[in-house]
């Protein structure tokens, strides 16, 4: 697991719930331990550290909310859960506001529990690299602010509207449909922060690890199919993969988003249907070997004028598009991985879009044996 070692701090005055949460997380690989009142909730953060508090709000001697705001006072980057019973609707907001990143209702199952405490790590490393942007560009220092300044709004705002659901006449179409809207433009906002902060976050060297790019793809493709769950079924993918590649040296998150990033522009361009093939192959001169990916999808293609533009950041032909998609795939593969990135389309001819990543001396084989 990817946030194993991390340490979680149960805060619940139910010894039955707190020890049986712990041994969940424990069994999950992380470090926890808790205890069942707001006192040794800030005794166990000064002295332990921990990276994460899942937090219940009516505590024996302090208020929850009060412990929520202490934690913060400490350290500002522990990341906060509440997970509680007592006035839950009422309080979504206000926890929020205060600091938290998550508001579960109890009972949790384990599965939603699990998956609040990895995407709040997912939050709290973001944040951690957030910070690190003394000495880069103006853009670069302004985006981890811009961020900063948006996600808290945004965040109790989604409270706000999952309380004015909840509280909703689901049969009221007019509320329904205005409801969808404002949670599309959340979710619209807050990709869009989240794609500048991919755009100028600075490359962190301790998560290039070898890559297997085969396997990188077939998990982008899940993805986009997925996420495109009506479309996928009108587009044919054909894959046309090299076997026992040799691994690439790189960030496996970043690969795996700038991949979406090409995939999603096909199917959003294909609405109508159509096909597309993605190859791989090994690729040498004689100065240098590199795998090359290459996709192809049968949609309008681009217009000339539009095609010079498309790596720029912020330059868009959608109606809703960030116009950084494709600014992140350049970064990526050509700044971060020292790659080539390259797109050809004719308009009405469909696009095919180029991507080379270097071996260098640390490529090897899936199977763990030097190519040569």
């Amino acid at each position: 697991m990817e946030y194993s070692g991390k340490k979680i701090l149960v805060v619940d005055d139910s010894l039955e719930l707190a020890e049986m949460v712990t041994r969940f997380l424990e069994n999950c690989k992380f470090d926890t331990s808790f205890v069942l009142n707001g006192e040794g909730a800030i005794e166990k953060v000064l002295s332990d550290s921990p990276d994460l508090v899942l937090l219940d709000l009516n505590l024996p001697d302090i208020s929850g909310i009060e412990v929520l705001k202490r934690i913060k006072k400490i350290d500002e980057d522990i990341v906060i859960i509440v997970i509680t019973g007592y006035g839950g609707e009422q309080i979504a907001v206000d926890v929020m506001k205060a600091g938290a990143v998550d508001f579960l209702s109890k009972p949790v199952d384990r599965e939603t529990l699990l998956k609040a405490v990895k995407d709040a790590f997912k939050m709290h490393d973001a944040r951690i690299e957030d910070k690190r942007h003394d000495g880069f560009s103006p853009m670069e220092k302004f985006f981890p602010f811009l961020a900063h300044e948006v996600r808290n709004p945004l965040h109790a705002m989604g409270g706000a509207l999952a309380v004015i659901q909840k509280r909703s006449d689901p049969k009221d179409p007019t509320l329904t449909q205005a409801i969808k809207i404002i949670h599309e433009e959340i979710q619209h906002l807050s990709g869009f922060v989240q794609e500048c902060l991919d755009f100028v976050r600075p490359p962190v060297e301790a998560r290039f690890i070898p890559i297997e790019i085969n396997e990188v793809l077939s998990v982008a493709v899940n993805i986009v199919s997925h996420m495109f769950q009506g479309l996928s079924k009108k587009i044919k993918i054909t894959f046309e993969l090299t076997p026992e590649l040799p691994v690439v040296t790189a960030n496996y998150e970043e690969l795996k988003q700038a991949f979406l990033n090409i995939l999603k522009n096909s199917f959003e361009a294909m609405e109508q249907g159509g096909g597309m093939v993605i190859q791989t192959s090994l690729k040498s001169d004689s100065s240098a070997k590199w795998i090359e990916v290459v996709f192809t999808d049968s949609g309008p293609g681009i217009k000339k004028e539009s095609l010079e533009r498309l790596p720029s950041p912020f330059y868009t032909t959608k109606m809703r598009g960030t116009g950084l998609g494709l600014a992140i795939c350049q970064r990526v593969f050509v700044e971060r991985h020292r790659g080539s990135f390259h797109i050809e389309s004719k308009e009405g001819k469909g696009t095919t879009v180029v991507v080379g990543l270097p071996l260098g001396t640390l490529g090897r084989t899936a199977r763990g044996d030097s190519h040569d």
